[in-house]
């Protein structure tokens, strides 16, 4: 057993003190004690920042991030390609709080001017094209688009959300104008005319039924691929075609337009009226430009 060391005379006479002190100690010093303490908590930030205690809770700035996706050519006259994952999770949340202030009932083109119709009743958003987001998803795009784009007359051009609810649909049309549409002030591209030369349209929000993509002129002879739940991707249409399911992330990437700037009337699609839930996409319209 260890010897029990016993305290040295000097070391009893302190503690000793100390024990008969301590209640008048606290009692002189308890006033003055209350009058600091705000003063002392009011210091409390300012020794928190020094510490680096402060966390700052709010949202961290969007980072584009290397990503990787997969393709599958479904038709090659006319060129349609199925993009698995074009987007990331983050990408679409992004997106969405990019858009979400700017929904309005959609519109189309005609008689010169856009229009509310009948034949197209979802909600439409611009995206700004100076959002991190955007940029880094329009980056990608123009890769995947090569030289279809000469960089120094055409544009990718701006971005659109559109977003179907129940009930919603927009009935046959095709992304290019039957003639070439004039500059317009503001626009990035160089010339005196353009047009869609080809389409994205990528899926952020997938919870819903039916809202599929229906292209009645596109066939192909290769079986749908399924999705992780063994659904298919695509089915063909009771009335011909392909109809393709929203499935978040992925896209459609088709040409709209002939060698010689005519627009290819077998692109025309439809977007299928929604049975339940919600479905929000993406719209990439590259504009070639003449002139």
């Amino acid at each position: 057993m260890a010897p029990i060391s016993r305290p040295t005379g000097i070391t009893a006479l302190v503690i000793t003190v100390v024990a008969i002190t301590a209640p008048f100690l606290y009692r002189f010093a308890y006033p003055h004690l209350i009058t600091l303490s705000p003063h002392l908590t009011s210091l409390s930030p300012s020794i928190s920042k020094i510490f680096n205690d402060d966390i700052d809770h709010s949202p961290s700035p969007f980072t584009c991030l290397p990503h990787t996706y997969t393709t599958e050519i479904i038709s090659l006259d006319p060129l349609l390609i199925y993009i698995d994952s074009f987007l990331a999770p983050a990408e679409i949340t992004a997106l969405l709080e990019a858009g979400e202030p700017e929904f309005t009932p959609s519109q189309v083109y005609k008689r010169g001017r856009n229009q509310g119709t009948s034949d197209r009743t979802s909600s439409s958003a611009g995206l700004p094209r100076d959002n991190r987001a955007v940029k880094c998803v329009l980056a990608r795009a123009e890769g995947f688009l090569g030289t279809i784009l000469d960089p120094s007359r055409d544009d990718i051009g701006p971005p659109q959300l559109v977003r179907y609810t129940i009930g919603q649909r927009f009935n046959r049309h095709h992304d290019w104008y039957k003639s070439p549409q004039p500059v317009r002030r503001g626009m990035s591209g160089r010339g005196k005319s353009w047009n869609r030369i080809a389409s994205f349209f990528a899926i952020l929000q997938d919870q819903c039924t039916g809202g599929e993509t229906w292209f009645p002129f596109v066939n192909t002879t290769t079986p749908s691929k399924m999705d992780k739940e063994g659904r298919q991707l695509w089915r063909k249409h009771d009335e011909g075609g392909l109809a393709f399911r929203p499935v978040a992330g992925n896209a459609l990437f088709w040409v709209n337009l002939f060698a010689n700037g005519t627009g290819d009337e077998r692109t025309n699609h439809a977007g299928l009226p929604l049975e339940s839930g919600l479905k929000t996409a993406m719209n990439i319209w590259p504009r070639r430009f003449y002139g």
